[in-house]
């Protein structure tokens, strides 16, 4: 009997230990410090703190529908209708997006930065890479419209975790924003984790992944392939413009350009040759910044 329940007891024990082990992994990634963030971005100068405080915003915490509250900043300083949304990468927050929201105010955009759940100054216990952050964008976009009206234009721009969100979001609504920006998003999560598995951790993913899964979807009540960009891209009717950098070994270009040659109606690709993973602006930032105005242009969103 106490060998039939060794024998019973030590595989529940380690399957136990795998469940717990891969979801703590994913609810729970560590982020990077704030001060971290704030000091990586001030030192690069991609962020001026004086010009950050002197520029004309508001901030805002917005109610989730799932329960905690978003911390959100507008910055207005354009009389018109035109307004850009940024979606940071998993452990940054709101600090990363300002390079973003700089360039796109250059351009005559009002800005949006959040922080996602779990991160920065936003409210929500775990990190689902994606599938509860795309119900936090959706309640942005709608707060904006209902805030400055239904006919404001909207773009949505989201790097690594964030233009994950944002397609799922684009891939989720009917008339959500009139385009979007995806800068080195994978393209489904079970085949993000089997990549991680293999090359970063040297674990087998057949083991991990099923059991992973099932414990996933007790402790966050979600599923890994509900985390699946490429399944809903089809369901996207408005622009896309896809970035990634070719060196980038965390995230696969490959993977934004399966994305891209899924995706129908308009679209362009931009593949950076310099930087690593979420590095295409940092590395890159004449091409950049040239291939967002061939984009607005090209399809209409530049304004006048």
């Amino acid at each position: 009997m106490k060998k039939f329940c060794r024998y019973i007891f030590l595989p529940l024990l380690l399957l136990l230990s795998i469940g717990v082990f891969f979801t703590n992994k994913l609810m729970y990634i560590r982020k990077k410090g704030d001060q971290v963030i704030f000091d990586r971005e001030s030192t690069s100068g991609r962020f001026d703190a004086i010009a950050y405080e002197d520029l004309s915003k508001e901030e805002f915490l917005l109610p989730s529908s799932l329960g905690y509250e978003i911390k959100t900043v507008l910055a207005e300083p354009h009389k018109h209708k035109r307004y850009m949304v940024i979606a940071h990468g998993v452990t940054e927050n709101k600090t990363n997006s300002i390079k973003y929201m700089n360039m796109f105010l250059q351009r005559g955009f009002n800005v949006v930065i959040y922080d996602h759940r779990r991160h920065g100054e936003s409210g929500g216990k775990t990190t689902s890479y994606g599938y509860y952050e795309k119900f936090d964008l959706k309640v942005i976009v709608d707060w904006l419209r209902a805030l400055k009206g239904e006919d404001i234009q909207i773009g949505i721009h989201g790097e690594s975790m964030g233009a994950v969100t944002t397609l799922l979001y684009g891939g989720m609504v009917e008339d959500g924003a009139d385009f979007y920006i995806a800068d080195c998003p994978f393209s489904d999560l079970r085949e993000q984790l089997t990549h991680h598995l293999k090359t970063s951790m040297k674990l087998p993913p057949k083991l991990l992944l099923p059991v992973g899964n099932l414990f996933l979807r007790v402790r966050d009540k979600y599923s890994i392939k509900d985390v699946s960009p490429i399944a809903v891209i089809d369901s996207i009717e408005k622009p896309i413009l896809f970035i990634h950098s070719k060196n980038d070994r965390f995230i696969l270009p490959e993977m934004t350009k399966a994305l891209y040659e899924r995706k129908r109606g308009p679209k362009k690709l931009f593949i950076a040759e310099n930087g690593f993973h979420a590095q295409s602006y940092n590395e890159n930032r004449e091409e950049y910044e040239q291939v967002i105005d061939e984009f607005l242009v090209e399809y209409g969103l530049a304004g006048e």
